[in-house]
């Protein structure tokens, strides 16, 4: 993913954040931390399973025992049977979908969407995606001798593909009412930014060629580096312009639960990731939750395409955050 074209930085409304939950004046930090008290006080029973950190911890663990794992690679081929195969263990369906596409510096890709469906011939359907693939090459790494090498990618694919998993085990326990699709996607992390539409090359093909014909979704969430330590999650703007009904519903969820210290209310610039292209192709509003910083001027974490992107950087608080929070949606749709 990139940060799209003219907009490099995320911006805020003003200087300030902005809180739905209050109007600005002098009180208003005081208003947020006693808000978050008395949410976290008064936080409702789960209507959902419970999300195990430690097992979603294990497998962005998993992933990243594999090595890297970029398209055409080994480490590739290895996990993806891996995937297959836990997600089969757990689903009531899975699909595998292979093509061949071209990269920007004319390179044939193998890639392979990973699709796990749970109630598949249900009609109301919610996506919940990441991508699976590492990138080739940490060119943003501190160190310029290094940017030739590949990064183990913990966070930035294993951890949203280890949410779906773990949402995945506990779904094979009990399901919710209506359908879900885990999709992950492939090749996204090949791109360079002077090249239009590089990126995300597997949501791309799934978008024009869906894994069930005529396939619709009620709407979709991406997840991407949703692990990392002290994370924070803020409004992406491509999400707010076309799904911002399902940013809200995430996100009021999420603070519901008492996990308003990684979901802020802040709008935030756009990204081009896969939500990208399943909004433009595809049709269905899909939204993004990625890690935002303050302190890089990338405005992604630090250990974004860096070798520091390792087990070092995980969370299993952020884990839980997100996973509980996704499947606390899921479970109360109808």
């Amino acid at each position: 993913m990139y940060l799209s074209n003219h907009k490099l930085l995320f911006c805020f409304f003003g200087l300030s954040l902005i809180l739905l939950s209050s109007c600005g004046d002098e009180s208003n930090s005081n208003k947020k931390q006693n808000t978050t008290t008395q949410t976290e006080q008064t936080k409702p029973a789960l209507v959902s399973p419970n999300f195990i950190q430690d097992s979603a911890y294990l497998f962005v663990q998993d992933q990243v025992n594999f090595g890297p794992r970029f398209t055409n690679s080994d480490g590739h081929t290895k996990c993806g049977n891996w995937l297959v195969s836990k997600f089969t263990a757990y689903a009531d369906k899975v699909y595998e979908q292979k093509a061949d596409v071209k990269n920007f510096d004319g390179k044939i890709l193998h890639i392979r969407n990973i699709i796990a469906s749970f109630n598949p011939d249900a009609k109301k359907r919610v996506i919940v995606a990441a991508h699976w693939d590492s990138r080739p090459y940490a060119d943003q790494d501190a160190d310029k001798s290094k940017h030739t090498e590949p990064i183990l990618a913990a966070d930035d694919a294993g951890s949203g593909v280890a949410v779906m998993l773990e949402m995945a085990r506990v779904m094979s326990v009990k399901k919710p009412e209506i359908g879900i699709d885990l999709i992950c996607f492939d090749a996204e992390d090949l791109g360079k930014p002077q090249y239009e539409d590089s990126y995300c090359l597997g949501s791309q093909y799934w978008s024009k060629n869906p894994h069930v014909k005529n396939y619709k979704a009620d709407y979709g969430i991406l997840l991407d580096m949703v692990g990392g330590r002290d994370a924070k999650f803020v409004w992406e703007s491509f999400s707010v312009k076309y799904a911002e009904s399902t940013v809200r519903k995430v996100w009021d969820q999420a603070v519901q639960l008492g996990y308003s210290n990684y979901f802020y209310y802040y709008q935030g610039n756009g990204i081009t990731d896969d939500h990208y292209y399943v909004n433009k192709i595809a049709g269905i509003p899909m939204i993004d939750i990625i890690h935002y910083s303050e302190q890089t001027n990338s405005s992604f974490p630090p250990h974004w395409h860096t070798l520091g992107d390792n087990m070092n950087v995980i969370d299993r608080n952020t884990l839980k955050a997100v996973g509980q929070s996704l499947l606390e949606v899921v479970y109360k749709e109808k």
